[in-house]
């Protein structure tokens, strides 16, 4: 049965979103993308330039620069978030950092950091953030990785594949956890998509494109992803219209992971 009285996904009032790693890439296009819907956004980074390239021109956006890797981040977020918008209806954990080596060359001060930033904050983060979900019947998206569903390896992204990987189960678990508090969490897994976050990591930008040319014939839908195509994703299964999914991983890719 379907719920005829819902006849518009446009929030009154505004909702209040965070998109954390909101200053480059996915967390920009999904940062414009909610603002560009009227809701008000907090976007959470640690450069405090990003952030302010993301934020302008659109007034809906707020921004914190914090490092979510500080104790003391998941209380930052929430409360300033509260504090602009008095309410929190979206929480896009997205911040991720990215390590490329072999297990034998692996940093740890590296693995610590991807292990911090993309599986310890957003779980620290996201307990923070119960309440005011709540309160509101809100939604957490994860940010995944196409790369890292199923059977597939990932060689030389071995520590980067295991945070998504452990971000996929938390997906399933608090969606049953938290869906008696009318809380739904899904995730977005994107696949290869041009965010130039390996030239951010320290890989040659020649090195780079020529990744990019090399995995083109793989995609089935022969192109490379945009920021924006996941944005969309984002963006739309926390409308009204996508209440009925929850405890899924979408893979937006192109069709590469079930190739």
């Amino acid at each position: 049965m379907t719920d005829s009285s819902a006849s518009t996904d446009r929030p009154d009032p505004p909702r209040g979103v965070v998109v954390t790693g909101g200053g480059t890439g996915i967390g920009r296009a999904t940062a414009h993308a909610f603002a560009d819907r009227g809701d008000r956004v907090l976007v959470v980074g640690r450069s405090e330039h990003t952030l302010a390239e993301t934020a302008k021109g659109r007034d809906g956006i707020h921004v914190l620069p914090v490092d979510l890797a500080d104790p003391a981040a998941p209380d930052a977020v929430v409360e300033t978030a509260m504090r602009e918008f008095g309410r929190l209806d979206v929480l896009v954990n997205n911040a991720a950092t990215a390590g490329f080596d072999s297990l034998g060359g692996l940093d740890p001060a590296v693995v610590r950091a991807e292990v911090t930033t993309n599986l310890l904050a957003p779980i620290l983060l996201t307990q923070r953030a119960v309440e005011p979900l709540a309160a509101v019947g809100g939604t957490v998206v994860n940010i995944s990785s196409a790369g890292s569903l199923g059977l597939r390896a990932m060689p030389g992204s071995g520590v980067y594949a295991a945070t998504k990987v452990g971000l996929d189960a938390l997906t399933r678990t608090w969606a049953v956890e938290l869906a008696p508090r009318g809380i739904r969490v899904v995730a977005v897994a994107p696949g290869l998509v041009d965010t130039e976050v390996a030239v951010r990591a320290g890989m040659p930008r020649e090195a780079y494109d020529e990744f990019l040319a090399s995995m083109l014939p793989r995609i089935p839908s022969g192109r490379v992803g945009e920021p924006e195509d996941i944005a969309w994703w984002v963006v739309t299964l926390t409308e009204a219209g996508g209440r009925y999914a929850n405890g899924v991983v979408v893979a937006v890719d192109g069709a590469l992971s079930v190739t």
